[in-house]
């Protein structure tokens, strides 16, 4: 895992390189999805566990969603589990959207005894809920939405953000902070403000791009997957 400094070179890309990239390592090279995902949850888990080294039995509580950032939430989960950490998992969303890899990484969570939590967006109180479930955190995981969100938020999600952003505690986003446009750099109506951000196989487009970005990225982390974009490029 390497840092990224703007006078650093490194590989940017755009949401639909992204995309490009993952079919490339799934299609071409046949790497199975739940593996690029168990790389990722594990590098974005080891640097959870770095931040919270100094910390006396350290919670961590993981928002996720209802696609592939959150399952790679659900692996992140599982990694700081048998780490010893303690572990709070909360599903936004509907659960039944939960598909292919991310349902069997829930379903691997489920069968090892961990529980499962549930904010409901339509409910209403989502600030207090999500108060709840952070309780007692050292650190928050955002693994709400990834890099192919477009288009402005849900209103329910823009104050999920919110309210996650406002328990002022460490934040690491998986991939991208949620609710950040991958090419612009710019919130979708609302981004998670991260402290630290680990990024998969490259740097994003609209990192590079917005000056305010970085406000919301914090530090960034540059992972692999398993398998570089200089492969791609070089086929």
């Amino acid at each position: 895992m390497q840092k990224y400094a703007p006078d650093k070179k490194c590989r940017v890309m755009s949401r639909d390189e992204v995309r490009a990239f993952d079919n490339f390592a799934i299609d071409k090279l046949g790497i199975p999805g739940m593996v690029l995902m168990e790389n990722a949850g594990r590098s974005c888990a080891e640097l959870v566990k770095e931040k919270l080294g100094s910390a006396a039995s350290p919670k961590v509580c993981i928002f996720c969603g209802t696609g592939n950032n959150g399952g790679d939430g659900f692996v992140i989960a599982r990694h700081l589990s048998n780490s010893g950490l303690r572990v709070t998992v909360v599903i936004c969303g509907d659960r039944n959207k939960i598909k292919g890899d991310a349902k069997t990484n829930l379903d691997i969570l489920e069968r090892l005894g961990q529980p499962i939590h549930k904010v409901d967006l339509d409910r209403g109180d989502i600030a207090g809920q999500v108060e709840a479930f952070a309780a007692g955190a050292d650190m928050i995981v955002d693994a709400l939405f990834g890099t192919g969100l477009t288009g402005q938020l849900d209103g329910r999600y823009g104050q999920l953000i919110a309210s996650i952003n406002s328990q002022r505690r460490p934040i690491v986003a998986v991939d991208i902070p949620s609710g950040l446009d991958c090419d612009t750099g710019e919130p979708l109506g609302a981004a998670i403000k991260a402290t630290y951000t680990v990024t998969f196989a490259a740097v994003k487009k609209g990192f590079t791009l917005a000056g305010s970005a970085s406000a919301y990225t914090g530090e960034i982390f540059v992972a692999s997957i398993g398998v570089e974009p200089a492969k791609q490029a070089s086929d």
